[in-house]
C-alpha cells in the first residue's frame, strides 16, 4: 500500500459519519463494528442501572413517593398520582429491555423521555449544576441508544440474524 493510499485510508476513517461502513476499510469497520457494540452495551447497562436503582427507591417507600409527586415534583399534564405510577412503571419496566437490548430504539426513547420529564419536574431552584449534568448525560445516552439501535450484542440484533 502506498503512502497516498494509507493517508487517504486514514482520512475516511477518521472523517467517516457513520453512515456508511462500506467507507471504511474491512479490517477497520470490523472493529470499529465492535467497539461501536461495546459503547453502546455500556451506555445501555449504565442508563438501565441509574433509571432502575430510581424505580426501586421509588418502590421502597410507596407513601414517601406519593407525597413528593402531589407536593414537590410539578409534573407537567399528569395527575400526581398518575405520574407516580407512571414514572415508576416506565423506570423499572424499560430497563429491563435496554439491557436485553429488546425494542432497543423504543427503550432509549422511552428512558429519554422519563429522563425529560423528571428533569421538567424538578423546580429549577432545586437542580444543581452537578444533577443537570447527570440528566444531560443521561439524556444524551438514552437519545444516542434510540437512535442508532442497541448495537450488535443484544436481542433485537439477535432477532434480525434469525432466519425465519
Amino acid at each position: 500500500m502506498t503512502m497516498k493510499a494509507l493517508i487517504s485510508s486514514a482520512l475516511r476513517a477518521f472523517t467517516d459519519p457513520g453512515l456508511a461502513p462500506t467507507r471504511l476499510p474491512a479490517a477497520l469497520g470490523s472493529v470499529v463494528g465492535h467497539l461501536q457494540s461495546l459503547a453502546l452495551l455500556a451506555a445501555r447497562l449504565y442508563v438501565a442501572r441509574v433509571f432502575f436503582t430510581s424505580g426501586l427507591s421509588k418502590l421502597h417507600d410507596w407513601s414517601a413517593t406519593l407525597a413528593l409527586f402531589n407536593d414537590y415534583y410539578q409534573v407537567p399534564l399528569l395527575p400526581p398520582t398518575l405520574a407516580a405510577y407512571l414514572g415508576a412503571a416506565g423506570e423499572l419496566a424499560i430497563p429491563v429491555l435496554l439491557v436485553l437490548g429488546l425494542a432497543g430504539r423504543f427503550a432509549g426513547a422511552g428512558l429519554f423521555v422519563v429522563n425529560l420529564m423528571a428533569a421538567l419536574s424538578l423546580p429549577a431552584e432545586d437542580l444543581s449544576v452537578a444533577g443537570e449534568m447527570q440528566h444531560i448525560l443521561w439524556g444524551v445516552l438514552a437519545l444516542g441508544i434510540a437512535l442508532f439501535g442497541a448495537g450488535r450484542w443484544s436481542a433485537d440484533a439477535w432477532l434480525a440474524r434469525r432466519p425465519r
